[in-house]
């Protein structure tokens, strides 16, 4: 018997500067679920936030985020970047992609060593 919640949501994000944050991988209830504990087993940091995870979830796989998202989308990666140490425009090394709670980022600029951030945004408990 599952005990993940039937409405626990998980949207992951790739952004590779210069371009667009993708969405990677969504789901939910026991989707939602995998993604977030594979993005806890990557120690990919999370964001839970709940209204901008719906909203990302309305976007295909694999296509762009909606103008609309650029400045939420912005501040989680802004965000992450402080968080892990990274200053925008320097690079810092990758890490795994994977996902939880409602969204997953990563983050890449160009360069030998790219930097990644990684998030999910969902359901705060």
């Amino acid at each position: 018997m599952s005990t993940a919640p039937k409405n626990k949501l998980a949207v992951a994000l790739q952004y590779e500067a210069p371009g667009t944050p993708r969405v990677v991988a969504k789901g939910k209830g026991e989707i939602g679920q995998k993604i977030i504990d594979v993005a806890r087993e990557h120690g990919v940091p999370i964001e839970e936030n709940a209204s901008l995870a719906g909203a990302l979830s309305e976007v295909e796989i694999g296509n762009e985020i909606p103008i609309e998202l650029y400045k939420a989308v912005a501040e989680v990666l802004l965000f992450l970047m402080r968080m892990s140490g990274v200053r925008p425009g320097q690079k810092a090394a990758p890490t795994p992609a994977a996902g939880q709670g409602a969204t997953q980022t990563r983050t890449r600029t160009q360069g030998p060593a790219q930097p990644a951030a990684q998030a999910l945004m969902g359901p705060r408990r």
